[in-house]
């Protein structure tokens, strides 16, 4: 089991930029896949990026592709949302999930994923 923990939301200003992280506690980081949502008031949860277990590939959606870059560091169990250009449609809770022993490719469901962090709000002023 792992448990998950967001960090770097706030306030910005349209144009501006976040990192996002979450740290993943155990000891088999490496074993998973993993994944960045997000859900605005009023949607459904969204995807938003997602990293395989080696961090070789990573897949995003098209409202944030070219603006949005996930990462992940293995020796320190923490992946990595960097948000540049932000606009205010960005405006959201975005959420870390992870996916066990998911040694493919990276996974674009939320319902493929076993865990999630409590989410970090960010929003975005125009």
């Amino acid at each position: 089991q792992v448990q998950l923990l967001e960090s770097g939301g706030g306030l910005v200003q349209a144009g501006g930029s976040l990192r996002l992280s979450c740290a993943a506690s155990g000891r088999t980081f490496r074993s998973y896949a993993m994944g960045w949502f997000r859900q605005a008031p009023g949607k459904e949860r969204e995807f938003v990026a997602a990293i395989s277990w080696s961090g070789g590939s990573t897949l995003y959606a098209d409202s944030v592709k070219g603006r949005f870059t996930i990462s992940r560091d293995n020796a320190k169990n923490t992946v990595f949302l960097q948000m540049n250009s932000l606009k205010p449609e960005d405006t959201a809770v975005y959420y870390c999930a992870a996916r066990y022993r998911a040694y493919g490719g990276p996974i674009t469901a939320g319902l493929e994923y076993d865990y999630w962090g409590q989410g970090t709000q960010v929003t975005v002023s125009s």
